[in-house]
């Protein structure tokens, strides 16, 4: 679901740059308590994994792919929402710059919409069904599956109003084609999240939020994030995703040569030219390491004072 240049209109890219920043700096004072120097690894980690789990497109219907937003997993595994919101802008943020994965100027609306929409409505619905499926932790997997695959479905409406007042495409053509192909990708995202969240109850429960959290063993975590952007990245389907789709359907896809402020990286594409599949491995590989020492270092920065 990143836009590229070209799809939305300045004006909307200004709008949901100043509302992007400023929910980032309110992210910024408010998630202080959710970093540290014990947690400080944890939100690297969290942000290296949504990082790589993002290169694996998969295959849903019609010949479209989607992948992983992880809005809602990034909230849950920090306990915060708007820790949640700093991992998924700053995912976001490196895609851009370092592999020309999401346009510059439409930088504020991706971030508004898979860093603010997509994180707070899957953080709140989650809450929203654990009270109501008894508050037990066994079954946070399901409430959080739910939540994170109606997350992705108001995150595509967000986008689809942000390109009907774009001028892009007619609000009622692009509305029931965005909402109708992130259903299924929705589904995809409320598996892996839910999957995802087993898995760390069952093995690592120190990566999830509890009154004695401490990272406990660095050398599983890594090497998972290090097959996924190396290896796993290999095989991700090569479709288009859901917002490509739409765009060839509806006949505006073109507007993004039109319309492109490249970035000079020899990574754009997840590739490196001359490398091959290999270029995909080191790039993800690469990829996977900045962002946790981006989202380390923002940590470091923005932790308490007792800290």
């Amino acid at each position: 679901m990143h836009i590229p240049d070209g799809f939305i209109s300045p004006p909307v890219a200004a709008a949901t740059g100043v509302a992007s920043v400023a929910a980032l700096g309110i992210a910024l004072t408010r998630s202080r308590d959710a970093f540290g120097i014990k947690h400080a690894p944890i939100l690297g980690l969290t942000t290296a994994f949504i990082f790589a789990a993002q290169m694996i497109n998969f295959p849903v219907a019609g010949g479209t792919s989607g992948h992983l937003l992880g809005g809602t997993l990034a909230a849950i595994i920090l306990g915060n929402p708007w820790a949640g919101t700093i991992c998924i802008a700053t995912v976001l943020i490196i895609q851009a710059v370092l592999f020309a994965d999401g346009g510059i100027t439409a930088l504020g609306a991706n971030i508004f919409n898979m860093a603010v929409v997509g994180v707070w409505v899957g953080w709140s619905l989650t809450q929203t069904l654990q009270r109501l499926f008894g508050g037990y932790r066994s079954r946070l997997p399901l409430a959080a599956g739910i939540a994170a695959a109606v997350s992705v479905v108001v995150a595509a409406i967000a986008c689809a109003i942000e390109l009907a007042i774009s001028g892009t495409a007619p609000l009622g053509l692009v509305l029931p084609a965005m909402t109708g192909v992130h259903i299924l990708i929705g589904i995809g995202e409320g598996l892996i999240t839910g999957g995802v969240l087993a898995y760390l109850a069952t093995v690592r429960p120190d990566l999830l939020p509890g009154e004695q959290r401490q990272l406990q063993g660095w050398v599983v975590p890594v090497v998972i994030i290090l097959l996924i952007s190396g290896l796993l990245s290999l095989v991700a389907s090569a479709w288009p995703d859901g917002l490509e789709r739409v765009a060839e359907n509806l006949g505006f896809i073109n507007l993004a040569e039109q319309v492109r402020v490249a970035v000079p990286t020899p990574f754009a594409d997840y590739s490196i030219e001359g490398f091959g599949p290999i270029g995909t491995s080191i790039a993800g590989i690469i990829g996977s390491i900045v962002c946790f020492a981006v989202a380390f270092g923002i940590a470091q920065v923005v932790k308490p004072k007792n800290a």
